[in-house]
């Protein structure tokens, strides 16, 4: 009998198996004993993107819905959705970031030339992870000193483990809540150049055409969306793409012989194992599919990660092909109202991540069976992976 817990250490290591079982034997799963449904087809889960009447967002992303009444946008339906995704949206254009190609390239290039001079190092913490982190904190002014405490509580509220629970969840909710709020006040007696200062004073009219502008802690709330999800799932997004090329290092070589451009590669690095699995959802009706009725009321989970492996939307999606077409993959930066903002951000900074890696480290190799890695509530990747650089 098919089971699925996603916090399972051994569905954390490798849940594409149980993936595929779902999608072929229970493409409606429930799990009564921690009360929530899955979806796992490509052609399900799309739809349950679209269908944001039926599938609210309300009750929260992650399967216990702690953050179940945060001032978070990933958590609005419409019509008030609407305006407050209006705000943000100004500031993640793609013209605005194509303007951060030079410092991106620039600080890919200084994390390069620092773990040169080690020889080995951790690829997550010396690379991955520092990318982003910095990218995002200089959009929106996250002080340099306390950017590593923003890495750490966003890890803690990713982590599911015996000894680190819901309470621990809440906690880590609270201390960086703490921190935008008192960036804000900052903010406030000392405007900056920068995405929260603009959000601070933009305005949007809602749908009754009033101006609304957002409070303090709905601002702390966007604050946090856009720290966490600007550097979390590209922190796991460029080592989950190493481990690919090291399983598949034909790849590596096309992309390296010029056979295929690296910008197309990234879209198949998302796709083959995307940093983002799980979004949740909460039905407003009941739903039947494939025979099987969700009832009212109840979370469901869209499982990004079987649907991108879904055999009735890709050929051989098992196999990581660099040269794949995967305009239909797109789903693994969401869809619909609640697709991702940072999507031009996150595909900048993999594709220069990687183009340099190509040109300054090509024969870097990382070592799968050292890393390590936790069971965490709706993305996935490793907390530590190996590395060498190859040059010596």
């Amino acid at each position: 009998m098919l089971e699925f817990n996603p916090y399972d250490p051994a569905t954390a290591e490798n849940p594409y198996p149980l993936y595929r079982a779902l999608r072929d034997e229970a493409p409606v799963y429930h799990n009564p004993a921690m009360k929530f449904w899955t979806l796992s087809r490509h052609a399900d889960v799309m739809e349950a993107h679209r269908d944001n009447k039926t599938y609210s967002s309300a009750g929260g992303m992650t399967i216990e819905g702690v953050e179940k009444g945060m001032p978070m946008l990933i958590l609005k339906d419409e019509p008030e959705h609407r305006w407050h995704k209006a705000l943000v949206t100004k500031v993640f254009t793609r013209q605005r970031m194509g303007e951060l190609e030079p410092y991106i390239r620039q600080r890919v290039r200084s994390l390069i030339d620092r773990v040169t001079e080690m020889g080995e190092f951790d690829f997550v913490k010396d690379f991955a992870v520092q990318l982003p982190l910095d990218v995002i904190s200089e959009m929106i002014g996250i002080p340099k000193d306390v950017r590593e405490d923003v890495h750490h509580h966003s890890n803690r509220i990713v982590m599911r483990t015996a000894e680190h629970g819901v309470e621990e969840v809440m906690e880590a909710h609270a201390t960086l809540h703490g921190l935008y709020l008192g960036l804000i006040e900052e903010r406030r007696i000392r405007p900056r150049e920068d995405v929260i200062t603009m959000l601070m004073n933009a305005e949007e009219p809602d749908e009754n055409g009033t101006l609304r502008r957002m409070h303090d802690d709905e601002l702390a709330a966007r604050f946090g969306e856009l720290a966490f999800a600007g550097h979390e799932t590209v922190a796991k997004a460029i080592p989950n793409g190493a481990m690919a090329f090291h399983a598949f290092p034909d790849q590596w070589k096309r992309l390296a012989s010029g056979e295929v451009p690296v910008v197309q590669a990234v879209d198949e690095i998302l796709r083959y194992d995307p940093p983002s699995q799980l979004q949740g959802r909460t039905t407003t009706r009941n739903v039947t599919l494939h025979g099987v009725t969700i009832p009212e009321g109840e979370k469901v989970m869209l499982i990004t990660g079987a649907a991108t492996r879904d055999e009735r939307a890709f050929e051989n999606p098992d196999i990581f092909d660099v040269g794949r077409d995967n305009d239909v993959s797109a789903i693994y930066f969401g869809y619909g109202i609640h697709r991702c903002l940072g999507i031009h951000l996150a595909r900048l900074e993999i594709r220069i991540a990687f183009e340099e890696l190509l040109a300054r480290m090509p024969d870097f190799a990382v070592d799968p069976t050292r890393t390590t890695r936790v069971a965490l509530s709706n993305v996935r990747g490793v907390a530590t992976l190996p590395a060498r650089t190859g040059l010596n």
